[in-house]
Parts: structure tokens; sequence; C-alpha cells
């Protein structure tokens, strides 16, 4: 789903061809968005009506489609983001994909998007120190510990962000 969230959240913000779209996505990811990935994704946006999609001339070259969003694509942008089943919870790129676009969300649909990643987090913590204090091996032992640190982090971070909202930015 986390494509469809970057895919949309791009064009609120402008109408974008199929070519823009993906590096759009690509350079603020840092992953590489595959056109098996975006027309499919893109076809099916348009099929349910939240994308629109017009041609644009170029001289001696074909057409190229330009992706506009709708007010359909903008109540499922919106709804998308705030429904963060548990099932994803642990999942990442789903997670960050919805952070990264808190501005579409009210606080308290961004307090429950952290709320479900965090219960996630502390029960995955819980579970995966059992298993380390049960681990005869030590090196999987301590990767289980460097793991429990890292969900720490984590949820200190989400604490934050729940309190205080992001870190002012700072062009150190």
């Amino acid at each position: 789903m986390w494509i469809e969230i970057l895919l949309l959240s791009k064009l609120a913000r402008e109408p974008l061809h199929g070519y823009e779209l993906r590096k759009s996505v690509e350079a603020s990811t840092g992953r590489t968005l595959s056109n098996n990935s975006l027309y499919p994704t893109l076809r099916r946006f348009v099929d349910a009506g939240a994308v629109s999609r017009s041609a644009e001339e170029q001289e001696a070259k074909p057409p190229r489609h330009v992706y506009t969003i709708t007010d359909v694509g903008r109540e499922l942008l919106h709804d998308m983001l705030a429904d963060f089943p548990a099932d994803l919870a642990l999942n990442d790129t789903e997670f960050v994909a919805r952070v990264g676009n808190f501005g579409w969300l009210r606080e308290e649909e961004q307090k429950r998007v952290l709320e479900v990643r965090e219960l996630a987090l502390t029960a995955e913590r819980e579970r995966l120190a059992r298993l380390a204090a049960e681990q005869a091996d030590p090196w999987s032992r301590a990767v289980l510990h460097q793991v429990c640190r890292t969900f720490d982090t984590e949820r200190h971070w989400l604490s934050a962000l729940k309190t205080h909202g992001p870190e002012p930015r700072s062009d150190a």
C-alpha cells in the first residue's frame, strides 16, 4: 500500500507525468520504483476515479500522459493514511510512508497511527526479549538485544512525536 500512498501524495501536490512521478517517489524514498509497479497502479487509480489522465502533446514525440488527483483520490489518500491496520504496523515502509505524509491528517489521526506502531513495537520487543533470554548462542542473543535496543529508540521517538510533533527544521 505504501506505493499507492506515495503516488497519491505526490499527485496531491501537483499533476505529474509518469516519469516525473516515478523520479519524485524515488527521490523522496531512496527506493527504485519500477514501471511495472507504477503504471498498473496508475491505471487502477484512473479506473477507480481517484486520478485523471490527460494527454500532453510534445513536439515530434508521442503525447505523454499527465496524471492529476481527483477529489475521490484525495479522500482515498486520506483514508489510506489514517487507516494503519495492526497487521502492517511492523512494516517499516508502510509506517514511514504514512508518517512522511502526516500533513494530510488531523492530529488525532496522526496519534492513532503512532499508537498502533508503538503497540506493535512493544509487543515485538517483549517477544524478542523472551527469545533472547532463552537463547544459548551468544551471537544470536547479541542480535536480539540489538534489535530490542532499536525498538526502544524508535519507541522514544514515537513518544516525542506524539508529545511535540516533528523536530523543527535545521539547515546545519
